[in-house]
Order: C-alpha cells, then sequence, then structure tokens
C-alpha cells in the first residue's frame, strides 16, 4: 500500500519533467535528421559524383570528403561530444544545454548519412547515368532527374535507420545537459532506484522507433512499387 501511495506521488511530481523529456528528445532528433539529413545528403553525392567515373569526377575531392567521412564517422557520440567542445563553443556560445547537444548530433548525422546516401547511389545501373550524359543533360540534372529519384526507395531506409541511431545519440545527450528521454531514465530512474519511470522513459523510445520504421518501411515500399 505505501509502496503505491509513493509511486503516485512520484509521477505527480515527474508528469510535467517526462512529458519535457519527451518533447526535448523530438527537438533534438527533429533538428538533427533536418540539418544532418541535409548536409549529408548533399556530401553524400558529392563523393558519389566525385569518385572515379562519377559525372563530377575529382580525385582531391573525393579524397578530403572521403578521409573526413571515415575520420568522424566511427568516433563514438560520447567522445565526439568531448573532441568538438572548442567549436560547439564558437558556434553555440555554450558547451552544455539542448542546442549544444543537438549541434554534435547533427554533426555526427552528417558524415553517417552521407556514407549511407553513397552507398546507396552506388547501386544506381551505370547505364541510366550515361544514358543521360548522351542527351546531353547537366550534371545538376542527372543528379536531381536521374540519380535521386533511382535511389529514393533505399535512401528512404537509409534515413530511417539513421533516425534510430539519433534517437540512440539523443539518449546520451544528458552527458551535456541536453535532457530528452535518455537523461530522464538515467537521473530520475537508474540513479533514483525508481524503475517504472526508467521503464516509461525506455517504452516512449521504443514507441518512437518503431513509429519511425514502420512509417519508413511503408514509405520505401510505396515508393518502389511507383
Amino acid at each position: 500500500m505505501t509502496d503505491t501511495m509513493i509511486l503516485a506521488a512520484d509521477w505527480d511530481r515527474l508528469g510535467d519533467t517526462f512529458l519535457e523529456a519527451i518533447g526535448d528528445t523530438l527537438f533534438m532528433v527533429a533538428v538533427t535528421m533536418i540539418v544532418g539529413g541535409f548536409l549529408g545528403l548533399v556530401l553524400g553525392v558529392l563523393l558519389y559524383t566525385s569518385r572515379k567515373g562519377g559525372i563530377l569526377q575529382n580525385r582531391p575531392t573525393y579524397w578530403i570528403l572521403n578521409f573526413l567521412v571515415n575520420f568522424v564517422r566511427p568516433i563514438p557520440f560520447i567522445i565526439l561530444i568531448a573532441m568538438m567542445f572548442p567549436i560547439t563553443l564558437a558556434a553555440m556560445g555554450t558547451t552544455i544545454g539542448r542546442d549544444a547537444a543537438t549541434f554534435v548530433m547533427s554533426v555526427a548525422a552528417t558524415f553517417t548519412v552521407a556514407r549511407i546516401v553513397e552507398q546507396n547511389l552506388v547501386s544506381i545501373e551505370p547505364g541510366k547515368i550515361e544514358a543521360a550524359r548522351a542527351m546531353g543533360a547537366s550534371p545538376w540534372r542527372i543528379i536531381r532527374t536521374v540519380i535521386l529519384p533511382e535511389a529514393l526507395g533505399p535512401l528512404v531506409l537509409g534515413y530511417t535507420f539513421i533516425f534510430i541511431a539519433v534517437v540512440d545519440m539523443s539518449a546520451m545527450a544528458g552527458y551535456v545537459g541536453g535532457g530528452g528521454l535518455g537523461d530522464f531514465a538515467i537521473v530520475y530512474g537508474y540513479r533514483a532506484f525508481d524503475t517504472e519511470a526508467m521503464y516509461a522513459a525506455v517504452i516512449a523510445i521504443i514507441i518512437l522507433v518503431q513509429a519511425a520504421q514502420l512509417f519508413g518501411n511503408w514509405l520505401s515500399r510505396r515508393i518502389m512499387r511507383h
């Protein structure tokens, strides 16, 4: 009886904090997917088109971009937060809080998206690109009307995978005061020995990820069917 009363009192106290944590997670994930998703798409297309045989073949450009992606992408997010301390401070004016965490998440997502975009574009039939080049289409027109449309279905699945990775990054944002569901689960669940608060945060994360996965799968199938 006593445990039930304490649990009810805890949720009365934590209810608003829990909703705020959900909002922080959605904000960080949404901004990261928009910023990192767009910059990663641009970087990935440049990687694909500047490689040997590409429509914008440029060996120095490809080497530099490839090196940057290979350098940044394997760095664990928590270490990247520390490494980017001076850059985050210069760009955001602070190294703690939700905005600072979102900035680092966007950088990490950019390089991860770039590699996934490049890998999906490589699967495009070279013949379709060559046919467009033979008709005199400009590189930009080929990118816009051939390359991106041909890879759109697989790209949607790739972005769905990235979304899940970004949610995972947001769970670690608490280390720099970013808030979110991961921070809620640790601070108000694990450290406070409140398993219900911890599992509530975990369930919210699972629901978010499953919704994104189902939507991504549906959208990809719809695109590829047409």
